[in-house]
C-alpha cells in the first residue's frame, strides 16, 4: 500500500478559525481520504460538523443524513442517526485548554459525480469536555445531485471555533 495516499490538501490550525476547509476534489481519485488529528474548539460541549463544497462553496440545504453508532466510557452505547439536516454530524468534544479533542478519518465516494449521492463513512475517537472516552463508526450521505463536490468544510455547533487541529485531504491511488 506504501503510495497509495496522495496528499492534495492540508490545514493546520494555531488559532481560532470558525471553519477548515479543505478542497481539490475532481474525478482524479475515486476514493478520497481525509484524516483530522487533535481536533480541539473552544467552547465545552460542541458538536464537529462538516458540509461539502460546491465550487469552493459550502453547500447548506437541507440534503445530509447520518447513522452510526458510538461506544463510551460513562455509559452503555449510543445510537444516532438523522435525515434531512443542513451538515454532516459527528461527536461533541469541549474545550482547547483541556484534554478534549476529536481524530477523525473519513473515506469519501462519489464526491466529483454529478449523478450520484456523495457518501462518507467515518471512524472518529473522542475525548470529551468531561474526561470520557469514546468511538464512534458510522456513515453519512449528501442526497443531492446536479453538481460536483470538490471539497469539504469542518466547523463547530453554536457558532464555536475550531482552535486546534491538523486536517488533511488524500486521494486513493487507483
Amino acid at each position: 500500500m506504501a503510495g497509495s495516499l496522495i496528499k492534495i490538501d492540508e490545514e493546520i490550525v494555531a488559532s481560532a478559525v470558525a471553519s477548515v476547509t479543505l478542497t481539490g476534489i475532481d474525478s482524479t481519485y475515486d476514493v478520497y481520504m481525509v484524516k483530522v488529528n487533535n481536533w480541539k474548539t473552544d467552547t465545552n460541549d460542541r458538536q464537529c460538523l462538516a458540509r461539502v463544497t460546491e465550487s469552493g462553496t459550502p453547500n447548506t440545504t437541507a440534503n445530509y443524513d447520518y447513522a452510526g453508532k458510538g461506544l463510551r466510557s460513562d455509559t452503555t452505547f449510543t445510537n444516532r442517526s438523522g435525515t434531512n439536516g443542513t451538515e454532516f454530524k459527528f461527536e461533541y468534544i469541549g474545550t482547547a485548554d483541556s484534554q478534549a479533542q476529536s481524530n477523525l478519518t473519513l473515506f469519501l465516494f462519489n464526491f466529483n459525480s454529478t449523478t450520484e449521492y456523495a457518501f462518507i463513512t467515518n471512524e472518529m475517537s473522542n475525548l470529551d469536555y468531561l474526561g470520557n472516552a469514546f468511538g464512534t463508526q458510522g456513515g453519512q450521505v449528501f442526497t443531492s445531485t446536479g453538481t460536483a463536490r470538490d471539497g469539504i468544510q469542518f466547523f463547530m455547533s453554536s457558532s464555536a471555533n475550531t482552535s486546534a487541529g491538523t486536517f488533511t485531504l488524500y486521494g486513493l491511488k487507483k
